[in-house]
């Protein structure tokens, strides 16, 4: 006999104090698809630019000179209310995992002011030698800095 698999639970939008720190990303014109909303592609890419600017900002990333970069090797998101141009997003950062190569990242992306996210996601960067793309020890200010998000 088989056992009948519990169903995962359904994921749920999670509030701000879930996250650490925020930054806010405008929307654009283009970012609306032909339904009126922000197309999910552009979800990912919001991911991106609130990790990698903030690690920029706090000093901990040189995306043009260092010798050690990030790889996105997963993501994934699950959306829970629509976004939509002219809306400004306020994007959640938070470190899920801190491993001696890798980051599992997640992030909230909330409408401005609203208390639950609309749509929740993480990726996770695996940080490699910028020439041999081979997988490197994660660089003391740039683990120092994760930390802060943990």
């Amino acid at each position: 006999m088989n056992a009948a698999a519990t169903p995962a639970p359904r994921p749920q939008a999670l509030p701000r104090d879930h996250y650490r720190v925020f930054r806010a990303i405008g929307t654009r014109w283009m970012d609306n698809d032909v339904y009126g909303h922000v197309n999910n592609v552009v979800y990912y890419s919001w991911f991106d630019t609130a990790v990698n600017a903030w690690l920029i900002e706090q000093g901990a990333l040189d995306i043009h000179a260092g010798g050690v970069i990030g790889l996105v090797i997963e993501t994934q998101c699950n959306y829970f209310a629509p976004l939509a141009f002219p809306q400004t997003i306020e994007a959640g950062l938070r470190v899920a995992h801190l491993g001696s190569s890798s980051v599992r990242y997640e992030v909230g992306l909330f409408a401005q002011g609203e208390p639950k996210a609309a749509a929740c996601g993480h990726f996770i960067h695996v940080y490699v030698d910028r020439e041999t793309r081979r997988p490197v020890p994660l660089p003391e200010k740039l683990k120092a800095t994760l930390q802060t998000l943990i």
